[in-house]
């Protein structure tokens, strides 16, 4: 449990959001400083885009979804599994879906 500007957030035992609408980018902060990760503009850019992702498909995305999907949004050269374990060192689809507020990716190592 959470909480952010007085409200209680309920999370799962993994630690992934059990409400969607709880969501916020103040929640996020929180979320990203526990996972360790000071939130840069290409941290938002995956955020943002896996969010969208959710949201559009309902479905998180997997690694090799996030990984085809994602060239437009960040570019081809950012686009690929080196930059985004920089960026999420503890796996880009589910690190990045935590702290976006969408479920677990389902084929997650």
């Amino acid at each position: 449990m959470l909480k952010i500007s007085h409200k209680k957030i309920e999370k799962d035992s993994e630690g992934y959001l059990k409400k969607t609408t709880d969501w916020s980018t103040e929640l996020a902060k929180e979320i990203a400083k526990k996972e360790k990760i000071i939130l840069q503009d290409d941290h938002w850019k995956v955020i943002n885009f896996i969010r969208k992702f959710y949201f559009k498909f309902n479905i998180s995305p997997s690694m090799r979804m996030l990984i085809t999907s994602i060239e437009k949004e960040i570019g081809r050269e950012k686009s690929n599994s080196i930059y985004l374990f920089k960026l999420f060192p503890e796996g880009p689809a589910k690190q990045a879906s935590k702290i976006a507020g969408i479920p677990k990716p389902s084929q997650c190592l």
